[in-house]
C-alpha cells in the first residue's frame, strides 16, 4: 500500500517545510505543501499524520561493527539493525574485523547473504585490507561496496596494516573509497610500556587518552593524509578524536568535489574524559575519549565543514567483558539507538541546527560515498525517513534497549525527541516501540 505522510515539518537541504510526503512503492512520489488540496484514494493509500512533528531522512550510519559472523554473543545483523531502526538509522556500512577478518571477496559476499535474510535496515559491508590482500581488495566491485576499511592502528586478528610498501600499494591502486582507522601503533606501545612501569597492570581508565594519545592519532591521520595526496586516493578518515587533527581537512571544497574527507563520532561529540570517573570502561573506545576542549573543536569542525559527517562507530560487547581492568576491558561501545537524538540534544542546546543534523547524518553521507537516491527527501529517492518528536522528553533504561549486549552508555540520561516512526524503502519498520519482523533492508549501490 502507498502511504501519504501528512502534515509534516520537513528538515531537508537546509531548510524546514510543512508539508505532506506520498509515498508510492518503495519511493518519495511527491512533496506538497501544506496549503495544496490532496485527494487521495484511501483505498490504496494509507494516511498517517504525523501531527506537525519532524520528518528528517533517515540516517546514514557509515561506520558500525554488528559483529557478525564470528562475535555473535555481542551482537548480530538481526538485533543492531533493529536497534538502528529504532533510532532513525536506515542504512549502515559495516566493518570487516569480524572473524573470520573480511579479507576475501567470498567472505565479503557472506555477509551479504546473512543482511539479506536478517537486516530490518539498508546495509553495505567493507572489504578489510590487511599487510598480505591487495589482490582481493582490488576485485572490490565500487558499485555495490561502500569502501575499502584499513586499520592503521591495532585490531582484531590480522587487520592491521603497519608495512609503509602495503599502505604506499594500496593508495596508489585503489580506485574506490579507503576508509582509515588511524593511530600510531609505534607511539602506543611506547605509552603503554611507560604506563605499565607507573602502575603496573592496574592502569586507571582515565589513562587512556594518554596512552592513545594526540600524538597517536595526528601521527596517523598525517601520514593517511600524505599518502592520499601523493597518489590522488580517495581516502575519508573515521572519528576523529583531537582538535589538532582538523588543521588535517579542508573546508574551501564542495564535499563532492573532496578527495579527503572525515568523520566525528557521536561519543566524541558528547562524552570527554572528565566522564572516565562515572562511566569507566563502559567509554573505552579507540581512538579514546580525550579532553573537552577536543571534544568542543570537533563540534566547531562539524558546523565548519572540516568535518563531513557523523557517524557512531557502534562497536557493542558484553557487560561482563567490559566490566574489567583497563588492559582487559575491549574498546567498543553500543551507540545506534541513541544517536539521532543524542544529536538532537545537541540542538537543544543551541550548538547544532537541525538541518546541519540531516546534512552530517544524511545528506552529506550519501554524497561522501555516492549513494544512489538515498540520503535526500527528494522525489524518486528511496522513502527512507525517520519521524521525530523534539518535545518528548524519556530516560534511558534497560527496557528499552534493542541492543543484544543490553547496556548502554547512555543509561539514565534523559533526551528531550524521541524517535517516533521510521521508514525504511517506504515501510513502516519502526512504529511507536514496535518493529515490523517481516521487512528486510535493501543492499545499498553506489553512483561511480
Amino acid at each position: 500500500m502507498n502511504i501519504l505522510l501528512k502534515n509534516a515539518k520537513i528538515v531537508n537541504e537546509g531548510k524546514i517545510i510543512h508539508g505532506h510526503i506520498l509515498i508510492e512503492n518503495e519511493y518519495i512520489s511527491t512533496i506538497f505543501s501544506l496549503s495544496e488540496t490532496i485527494a487521495v484514494d484511501e483505498q490504496t493509500v494509507e494516511v498517517i499524520d504525523v501531527h506537525n512533528n519532524y520528518v528528517f531522512p533517515g540516517v546514514i550510519d557509515d561506520q558500525v561493527h554488528f559483529r557478525e559472523p564470528g562475535l555473535t554473543h555481542k551482537a548480530d545483523i538481526y538485533t543492531e539493525s533493529r536497534a538502528s531502526v529504532a533510532g532513525g538509522i536506515t542504512s549502515f556500512m559495516e566493518m570487516p574485523n569480524t572473524v573470520p577478518n573480511t579479507l576475501t571477496q567470498a567472505l565479503l559476499e557472506e555477509k551479504y547473504s546473512i543482511a539479506a535474510k536478517n537486516s530490518a535496515a539498508n546495509y553495505s559491508f567493507f572489504m578489510g585490507a590487511s599487510n598480505n590482500n591487495l589482490e582481493e581488495v582490488l576485485k572490490t566491485n565500487p558499485k555495490n561496496v561502500c569502501g575499502i576499511k584499513i586499520f592503521m592502528g591495532s585490531s582484531t586478528g590480522n587487520m592491521l596494516v603497519d608495512k609503509k610498501e602495503v599502505l604506499e600499494n594500496i593508495f596508489a591502486n585503489c580506485k574506490m573509497l579507503i576508509a582509515t582507522h588511524c593511530e600510531d601503533e609505534t607511539t602506543i606501545i611506547e605509552n603503554t610500556k611507560k604506563y605499565k612501569e607507573k602502575y603496573g597492570e592496574d592502569v586507571p581508565i582515565a589513562c587512556h587518552p594518554e596512552i592513545r594519545s594526540e600524538e597517536a592519532c595526528y601521527l596517523s591521520s598525517s601520514f593517511a593524509v600524505a599518502l592520499a595526496k601523493k597518489h590522488n586516493t580517495r581516502l575519508h578518515i573515521l572519528h576523529i578524536s583531537t582538535a589538532k587533527e582538523l588543521t588535517l581537512f579542508d573546508n574551501t571544497q564542495p564535499l563532492k568535489e573532496k578527495r579527503i574527507t572525515a568523520e566525528a563520532c557521536v561519543h566524541h561529540l558528547w562524552f570527554s574524559d572528565e566522564d572516565y570517573e562515572e562511566k569507566g570502561t563502559l567509554i573505552k573506545w579507540n581512538p579514546a575519549v580525550k579532553t573537552a576542549h577536543d571534544r568542543e573543536a570537533i563540534l566547531q569542525g562539524v558546523l565548519d565543514n572540516k568535518i563531513d559527517v557523523i557517524a557512531t562507530d557502534h562497536a557493542p560487547h558484553t557487560l561482563e567483558e567490559k566490566s574489567n581492568s583497563y588492559f582487559k576491558a575491549p574498546s567498543g561501545g553500543p551507540l545506534v539507538q541513541h544517536a539521532l537524538v543524542a544529536m538532537l540534544e545537541h540542538y537543544h542546546n543551541d550548538k547544532i541546527s537541525l538541518e546541519k543534523i540531516a546534512e552530517k547524518m544524511s545528506h552529506a553521507v550519501a554524497d561522501c560515498f555516492q549513494i544512489e537516491k538515498r540520503g535526500y527527501i527528494k522525489a524518486g529517492y528511496f522513502a527512507d525517513l525517520v519521524v521525530v518528536d523534539l518535545n518528548n522528553p524519556w530516560t534511558v533504561a534497560k527496557e528499552s534497549l534493542f541492543y543484544k549486549c543490553g547496556w548502554s552508555p547512555f543509561e539514565g540520561t534523559t533526551f528531550q525527541s524521541k524517535v517516533l516512526q521510521t521508514f525504511v524503502n517506504g515501510n513502516l519498520v519502526y512504529n511507536f516501540g514496535d518493529i515490523n519482523e517481516t521487512i528486510r533492508g535493501k543492499r545499498l549501490t553506489f553512483n561511480r
